[in-house]
């Protein structure tokens, strides 16, 4: 077996809880798309150059009269602003993988983040290599999704309505699934509860950068205390 046939072997178990959530709003999103009139192979080239995720949800408003290009930039920011602060977090990773850290920069979605932030890498593989086969594969799942979806959306029309909720149950199930596998979930608690006191501050159209923002100076101002307490529980 070659090494990428190994590496893709080992790491695509560790994705298939993304393929069968990128599926479900990978089509739904693709459902969207297509009752805006749009060709199915608009929506793949869209989630092949853009993968966006809520992004591409926010996006199919945006084909409709009354949007200007700077209302567009402005949504797009707040929504995904977000990852500004995972790529800090990764950059050591991303630097030494050459080339392919431009990928990587462009394919960090919140799932593929979680996946990279949490999977142990296995000892017969390449690192680099295994981080890299998990983002490809991720977008892969996502872009199958939304040319399903588009075709779905084209040849049997239905109501969509609440469909775009496929994004939110799919960050819960991230969500709880990081809380019943880490055994340290201050930082989990730590999201939970600086973006319920900004969503009550800002409203829930302004919430997500003041979140983020008050995220990062918790887990900075407690960096020592969390440090001291993993290597109190290494040395146990």
């Amino acid at each position: 077996m070659s090494d990428r046939k190994r590496v893709i072997k080992k790491a695509f178990p560790y994705t298939i809880p993304v393929l069968a959530g990128y599926l479900f709003i990978g089509i739904a999103f693709g459902v969207m798309f297509a009752e805006k009139g749009y060709n199915f192979l608009w929506a793949a080239l869209m989630s092949l150059l853009v993968y966006a995720g809520s992004g591409q949800y926010l996006a199919v408003n945006f084909f409709v009269p009354g949007y200007s290009l700077v209302q567009v930039v402005l949504l797009t920011l707040m929504v995904n602003v977000r990852h500004i602060f995972y790529g800090v977090s990764l950059l050591s990773e991303f630097n030494r993988m050459g080339k392919r850290r431009f990928y990587m920069i462009f394919s960090l979605t919140d799932e593929t983040y979680s996946l990279l932030c949490t999977t142990k890498i296995p000892d017969d593989v390449n690192q680099d290599d295994f981080l890299f086969a998990i983002a490809v594969m991720n977008q892969l799942y996502w872009v199958i999704g939304s040319v399903i979806g588009s075709l779905a959306g084209t040849f049997l029309p239905f109501n969509s309505e609440g469909i775009d909720f496929a994004m939110t149950a799919l960050f819960v199930v991230i969500l709880v699934e990081q809380l019943l596998v880490k055994e340290r979930q201050i930082p989990a608690l730590v999201g939970i509860v600086a973006g319920f006191i900004c969503l009550q501050v800002f409203g829930g159209n302004q919430f997500v950068f003041p979140s983020m923002v008050l995220i990062i100076l918790i887990l900075l101002l407690g960096k020592k205390k969390l440090n001291h307490e993993e290597v109190t529980k290494t040395c146990q």
